[in-house]
């Protein structure tokens, strides 16, 4: 079976460089689907989908919480464990991931701030359990008082200002790490005010 030209790599010679053109083979991986009908939309098959799914969200998010919650009663009751801490950073870590597709994009920023904090510090024994505590609560009441109408104003304000404390003790604690500092007082995957 002869092979075509797109099967085989090809160079073009020129007075000072050459450009080697590499072989198509992903083109065989792919195949082109046809839908069976112009009504046989994915994009919209997965929308609706999506859609049937959100009225379980908040339920969802709530259960979020309610493990976000245990981590943090673990590391009160029985101390910074390894595994106390990698249940908090996990829990917080799952609610930011899923936040935005929840319907509760702000939730994102303190649940952000609390990993970042786990992650940044050098001895997390160190970290003043109020701290933590007021992450939990923050992400916990933005997703209560979700169907206020000035949530997002509150929102933004009280997590602003969680960012900024947080900011303040993870400078204090990598003081003698400048290097690391750079890394950690750099701007977040998580936007601090999102436009909810």
């Amino acid at each position: 079976m002869a092979r075509s030209r797109m099967d085989k790599a090809s160079v073009a010679t020129y007075a000072d460089h050459e450009v080697i053109t590499p072989p198509h083979k992903l083109r065989n991986a792919v195949s082109t689907v046809v839908p069976s009908s112009a009504a046989d939309d994915p994009v919209a098959r997965a929308e609706e989908a999506l859609a049937q799914l959100s009225s379980r969200f908040a339920a969802w998010m709530e259960a979020e919480c309610d493990r976000l919650d245990r981590a943090r009663n673990a590391i009160m009751s029985g101390g910074v464990t390894k595994a106390a801490r990698d249940a908090l950073f996990f829990a917080a870590h799952d609610i930011r991931g899923g936040a935005g597709t929840f319907g509760f994009p702000m939730v994102a920023v303190p649940a952000d701030s609390l990993c970042r904090l786990i992650l940044h510090t050098p001895d997390t024994s160190r970290i003043p359990l109020t701290l933590v505590d007021q992450h939990v609560d923050a992400v916990r009441a933005m997703i209560r008082e979700s169907a206020r109408p000035d949530v997002e104003e509150t929102a933004a304000a009280l997590t602003r200002r969680l960012c900024e404390v947080t900011d303040e003790f993870l400078a204090h604690e990598n003081r003698d790490r400048p290097d690391e500092l750079n890394d950690i007082l750099s701007p977040s995957l998580a936007p601090r005010d999102p436009a909810f």
